[in-house]
C-alpha cells in the first residue's frame, strides 16, 4: 500500500483518471456511461439516508455525494473508487452537530480534509495499515450498531420528537415511546428490507436500495398509507437546481474543540477509502495509488463543506456495483455525480414522496452490510488479548465515544505490540542438537522444483508489516502451481496477520495454486491452530519443515496433472 516504484517518477503524483486517458476509448466509455448511470442512482437514497441519520437535511447528503463522488474519481488514486457520504460517518457527523452545529461540522471536514492532503502529499497513505485488525472490527461493529438504533425510530413509525444522542438513553427513549408504533410504516419498513434481499439474491447487478425504495414509495403513495415521509418531515422536501457555494464561517473558538473529531474523520476516511481501494484492486485487477487517493479524499473534503455537504470516502458497496456494472475508469465516478445532479435538476420534488420507513430499511441494511460481523467468530478464537482489544474498542465505540474508542483501541495495540515483539527477543546456548535441528529447514542444499516457489517471512507478522505479503500478490499470474510458504523465522503473529494470511491463501485457491505453510514457531503455530487457519489451507499442508514441504508439493503438483488430465 505504499508509493507504487513501478510507475515513472511523473506518474506517481498523476490522478488515475488521467492515467486511464492514455488508453481510452469510445467501447470504455459506453461501459462508463451505464455504469454511472447505475451507481449514481444506488447512491441516491442511501446519500438522502446518510444525511437524515446525521441529523441533516436529505439534499445535504445528495450535494455532497455528487460534489465528492465526482472530486474523489476525478482527483484520486483509484482505477473504480466512488466516493461519497458512508455509514462510517452518520454517528460521529450527528455528534459534531450536536455539539458545535453546522458549523462546527463544515469546520470540522475542511480540517479532516487538509489532514488527509498532508498525509496523502508525506506519502504516508500506508500508515493506516498501522491500526490493526481488531481495533477496525470493534469500531466498525459499533458503529453499525449505532447506525441501527438510530434507524428504529422511522422503521417502527414511533412517535418521538427527538431521539437522544446518547446510546443508552436513546433506547430508553425509544422503548417508551413504543407503545405509539406504527404497523403501516412497520410493513413497509419490513419490505424495503425483504426487497432488497431479493434483489442481492437474484443479482449482484440488481440496484436493490433503488428498486425498493421506488417500490415503497409508489406503494405508499398508491395505498394512501398514513406515513411520515421527506416532504411532511422537511417542509418544501428537497429543492430542485444547483447547491449554492458558500465558504463557511470559520470560528476560532471552535478549532481546539473540533481537533479529535477532525483527525477522526481523517481517520475514518483514510481506512474507508483504502479499504475499498484494497477491494476494487481486487474486482477490477488494478492497483490503486494511496497517497494520490489520500489527496483525493482530502480536496474533496475541503470542497464538500461549501456546497454544504458531509465528510465522505470511498463507498465500498457502490465501489462494488460500479464494479459490477461494467466501469472501466474514473469516468464513471464522475457520470455517476453527473447522474445526482440531473437528479437534482429535473425530479428533485419527487423525493418529497419517499417514506421514512423505506430510507430506515434501507439503512439497516446498509448497518448489517457494514458491521464485519463475520469477523467476530474468528476474533473469538484468537487470544484474549486481540479479544480485548476488539471489545474495549466496541464497547466504547457504542456507549463513550468514537475518538475515544479509536484513541483507546489504538494504545491497547501498541502495548499489545510492545508486549508480542518483546517476547520474540530470546537468549540461548547454541547445542550441538539446536544446530542439528536446524538442519531440516536451511535452504542451501534444497533443489528447489519448477512446479514450486518459496517464499519466506522475516520477523514478526503483526499488524502494520502485513502489506509486505504483496510480494506474493504482486506476482500472482507469474506463479507456478505450488507456492510454499516458509515460516521458520516468522517470530510472531496477530489477528491482523492471521486475517492477511486467510486472504493470500483464497487468492491463491481461486487461481487454482496451492498453498503450503512449514516451519511455523510455538507462537505462529499455537494462533494459527487457534483461528483453524488450517481448514483454509487444508491440514495436510502444514508441514514441519521444508523438506516435508517439497515432498507434499510433489504430491500437489500430481494432482493438479491429474485433475487437468481428467478434465480433458
Amino acid at each position: 500500500m505504499g508509493l507504487d516504484l513501478s510507475l515513472p517518477l511523473d506518474d506517481r503524483w498523476l490522478p488515475k483518471s488521467v492515467l486511464c486517458l492514455r488508453d481510452y476509448n469510445l467501447t470504455k466509455f459506453s461501459k462508463d456511461v451505464i455504469a454511472g448511470i447505475t451507481v449514481g442512482l444506488v447512491a441516491l437514497p442511501l446519500a438522502m439516508a446518510f444525511a437524515i441519520a446525521s441529523g441533516l437535511t436529505p439534499q445535504a447528503g445528495i450535494y455532497c455525494a455528487m460534489v465528492t463522488g465526482f472530486l474523489i474519481s476525478a482527483f484520486g488514486g483509484s482505477k473504480t473508487q466512488i466516493g461519497g457520504p458512508t455509514g462510517a460517518f452518520v454517528v460521529v457527523v450527528s455528534g459534531i452537530v450536536a455539539a458545535h452545529g453546522i458549523d462546527g461540522l463544515f469546520m470540522c471536514t475542511m480540517m479532516a480534509g487538509v489532514l488527509l492532503v498532508v498525509l496523502g502529499a508525506t506519502s504516508m497513505g500506508s500508515a493506516v495499515k498501522f491500526i490493526p485488525r481488531p481495533v477496525v472490527v470493534g469500531f466498525t461493529n459499533g458503529i453499525a450498531v449505532l447506525i441501527a438504533s438510530t434507524q428504529i425510530k422511522d422503521f417502527f413509525g414511533l412517535q418521538l420528537a427527538k431521539v437522544p444522542g446518547e446510546f443508552w438513553l436513546r433506547m430508553k427513549a425509544l422503548a417508551a415511546s413504543s407503545p405509539t408504533w406504527s404497523a403501516r410504516a412497520t410493513l413497509l419498513a419490513v419490505c424495503t428490507v425483504a426487497v432488497m434481499l431479493l434483489c442481492r439474491a437474484f443479482s449482484n447487478r440488481i440496484p436493490g436500495p433503488i428498486v425498493a425504495m421506488l417500490g415503497a414509495t409508489v406503494a405508499a403513495n398508491l395505498l394512501k398509507l398514513p406515513v411520515e415521509t421527506i416532504g411532511t418531515r422537511f417542509v418544501g422536501g428537497i429543492p430542485s437546481g444547483l447547491p449554492h457555494l458558500v465558504i463557511p464561517h470559520w470560528h476560532a473558538r471552535l478549532v481546539t474543540g473540533l481537533l479529535g473529531p477532525a483527525f477522526t474523520v481523517a481517520m475514518l476516511g483514510a481506512i474507508e477509502s483504502l479499504m475499498s481501494a484494497v477491494v476494487s484492486d481486487r474486482m477490477s485487477n488494478d492497483r490503486h495509488n494511496p497517497n494520490v487517493e489520500l489527496m483525493g479524499q482530502g480536496i474533496a473534503n475541503i470542497i464538500s463543506p461549501m456546497f454544504g455537504g458531509l465528510p465522505a470516502t470511498g463507498a465500498i458497496a457502490r465501489t462494488a456495483t460500479n464494479i459490477r456494472s461494467g466501469a472501466q475508469s474514473p469516468i464513471a465516478g464522475i457520470i455517476h455525480a453527473l447522474t445526482l445532479l440531473c437528479v437534482l435538476l429535473f425530479a428533485a420534488p419527487l423525493a418529497s414522496y419517499i417514506p421514512m420507513a423505506a430510507l430506515a430499511g434501507i439503512l439497516m441494511i446498509v448497518a448489517y452490510n457494514m458491521g464485519e460481523w463475520r469477523e467476530i467468530p474468528q476474533l473469538l478464537k484468537l487470544t484474549k488479548t486481540d479479544i480485548s482489544v476488539w471489545l474495549v474498542t466496541f464497547g466504547l465505540t457504542v456507549f463513550a465515544d468514537l475518538t475515544v474508542a479509536v484513541e483507546a483501541g489504538m494504545i491497547l495495540a501498541a502495548l499489545l505490540f510492545i508486549t508480542r515483539v518483546a517476547n520474540t527477543t530470546t537468549v540461548s546456548q547454541v547445542t550441538d542438537e539446536y544446530i542439528e535441528d536446524g538442519r531440516i529447514h536451511i535452504l542451501q542444499d534444497k533443489d528447489i522444483p519448477y512446479y514450486a516457489t518459496i517464499f519466506r517471512i522475516h520477523g514478526p507478522f503483526l499488524f502494520g508489516a502485513t502489506d509486505k505479503i504483496s510480494a506474493i500478490t504482486e506476482k500472482m499470474h507469474e506463479l507456478p502451481p505450488v507456492v510454499i510458504m516458509r515460516l521458520r523465522n516468522m517470530t510472531a503473529i496477530d489477528a491482523t496477520g492471521i486475517y492477511a494470511l486467510e486472504e493470500i491463501a483464497k487468492q491463491l485457491h481461486a487461481s487454482g495454486r496451492t498453498l503450503i505453510l512449514c516451519g511455523a514457531r510455538e507462537q505462529p503455530a499455537e494462533l494459527m491452530h487457534q483461528a483453524e487457519f488450517e481448514e483454509v489451507v487444508g491440514r495436510e499442508n502444514f508441514c514441519a519443515n521444508v523438506d516435508e514441504a517439497l515432498r507434499r508439493a510433489e504430491e500437489a503438483f500430481e494432482r493438479i496433472n491429474a485433475k487437468a488430465a481428467a478434465a480433458k
